[in-house]
């Protein structure tokens, strides 16, 4: 009798620790960071009425404008107050390498009969695959452009800076300060595809974890499970086309005036506290 291999007798462990890390962190990260991103477009209630003097016309701050003020008081908080923040990155990333090592492993030893049998859960299973391979490298394509300073994979060259999260991010995305180019629409095309891909991969996983972890056994807990399951990839995916719609739609020069203003602020605020010891 042959010898099994190390992932035959981890079987039953590797493929819960495989749908749990899809979950926490990578899954809770999705949503956070979305909802970061898409207040670029909602900012401006969150602002709650104090932003007033982010304002540079006399109908007081526009949508925009708020957005910008909103999302650059989170990018700068996550960046200078969360703690611990390299531990929770490397733990992102060991997360996110384990789950993709083992999902390539699980989809090629894996086989879809969808030429046989076209029922709509052997697409997803497909779909599930399909969107691993490819989300995978868009998020490695989103994190060494933004976050690794891979500015030769950026059209027009533009470096992100948490400083001036909004500014540097739409133009990222446009391909210029100035305007949009040929080579940054494909990058928003690429972040829309990358989006919609990712958050498809997280809620129909969602849908197979409950599975893979004996909640879901019957077919109506199945069915309940997936409109739960659906709702939440909807709302994601909303606030995923919000994040990159915002992201068009900022005029980086604009943006960089709301930055430098929240700047300034903040430099005053340093100013006066030395003043007062």
């Amino acid at each position: 009798m042959a010898s099994q291999s190390f992932l035959d007798r981890h079987h039953f462990l590797l493929r819960r620790l495989h749908s749990l890390t899809g979950i926490v962190p990578i899954g809770v990260f999705l949503i956070a960071h979305l909802t970061t991103n898409s207040s670029l477009l909602w900012g401006k209630a969150g602002l709650r009425g104090t932003g007033d003097h982010y304002s540079f016309g006399k109908d007081g701050v526009t949508l925009l404008e708020g957005g910008v003020a909103y999302f650059q008081k989170e990018v700068t908080w996550i960046n200078e107050q969360v703690p611990h923040l390299l531990l929770i990155e490397l733990t992102l990333w060991l997360s996110i390498a384990f789950h993709a090592v083992l999902g390539v492993i699980y989809a090629r030893t894996g086989r879809a009969n969808t030429s046989r049998y076209e029922y709509q859960s052997n697409w997803r299973y497909r779909l599930q695959r399909l969107s691993g391979y490819l989300g995978i490298l868009f998020i490695f394509y989103h994190v060494a452009t933004l976050r690794w300073g891979w500015t030769f994979l950026v059209p027009g060259g533009t470096a992100w800076s948490h400083d001036f999260a909004a500014s540097t991010l739409a133009a990222a995305i446009r391909g210029s300060e100035t305007g949009f180019t040929a080579a940054g629409f494909a990058v928003a095309l690429l972040y829309f595809l990358g989006v919609t891909l990712l958050v498809f991969h997280f809620a129909n996983g969602l849908w197979t974890a409950a599975i893979t972890w004996g909640l879901t056994i019957s077919q109506r807990a199945q069915e309940r499970w997936g409109y739960a399951c659906f709702a939440l990839g909807a709302g994601l995916m909303v606030m995923g086309w919000a994040s990159l719609l915002g992201a068009v739609m900022i005029d980086p020069a604009k943006a960089r005036a709301v930055e430098q203003s929240i700047q300034e602020g903040k430099v005053g605020e340093s100013l006066a506290g030395q003043a007062d010891r």
